[in-house]
């Protein structure tokens, strides 16, 4: 049976500095769970995956009568 291969977690500081936040602003929306985020033990990780597929959701795109100043 093929083993799986496992994602490198991120951490905080790590999530913070690739989305270009402060590691405090990651911590608040961990506790208000706006953010996908795994427990490992007492240790917070975040999945890439589960922070792209988060950011994906979260992409605003503009309407045509807004950019046209309709």
């Amino acid at each position: 049976m093929p083993v799986a291969e496992l994602p490198n977690l991120l951490t905080i500081d790590q999530l913070a500095a690739h989305l270009g936040i402060t590691p405090r602003h990651v911590r608040r929306l961990i506790s208000e769970r706006r953010l996908p985020f795994l427990k490992v033990g007492r240790l917070v990780r975040f999945d890439p995956q589960d922070i792209a597929q988060w950011l994906d959701a979260a992409r605003l795109n503009p309407c045509r009568a807004n950019v046209l100043g309709r």
